[in-house]
């Protein structure tokens, strides 16, 4: 953190102005951003982002377990042509729905509370559950920390009520 009682200008970075404030200002791992300018979707586009994220190897966290890292990825547009592939429910029209990874207990009474309240939040805000679906995971890759504490990793799919 900076020492706000030194100026900006002592630091390189700009004087305070609208929401930005430099006294805000702090170490952080590095970011990398892939796009295509001409909003093109291509799987180059992802495969270019995983390589950016190999090369950012202090982002695994890498400590005694060295298989084990901190979760870092990848923030992808929707691949609608894929949920549809793999869901066996309905889906609304592409960008009429979200999707987001649930995190639940591997125990399945455990599982279905959670994804029950997930469900009772939701409907509280007006949006609808329109479906889960298990994630496929591959444990045996796992590290001996990241298997002890292992998820149920659930995708919900979530559309606006009305």
């Amino acid at each position: 953190m900076l020492d706000p009682s030194r100026s900006s200008s002592q630091h390189g970075l700009p004087a305070p102005q609208g929401l930005y404030d430099p006294a805000a200002e702090h170490d952080a791992c590095g970011v990398n951003f892939v796009v295509n300018l001409r909003g093109e979707r291509s799987h180059a586009i992802v495969q270019t982002g995983l390589g950016a994220l190999c090369k950012l190897e202090h982002r695994g966290a890498v400590g005694s377990d060295p298989k084990s890292g901190d979760g870092a990825g990848l923030l992808v547009q929707i691949p609608d042509l894929f949920c549809r592939s793999v869901v066996d429910f309905e889906l609304p029209p592409e960008g009429s729905y979200a999707t987001g990874i649930g995190f639940l207990p591997q125990d399945e009474p455990a599982a279905a509370e959670g994804e029950a309240e997930i469900a009772r939040i939701c409907a509280e805000e007006s949006v609808t559950v329109l479906g889960w679906r298990d994630i496929p995971v591959v444990p045996v890759i796992l590290g001996g920390a990241s298997a002890r504490t292992l998820p149920r990793f659930r995708q919900g799919f979530l559309s606006a009520v009305g």
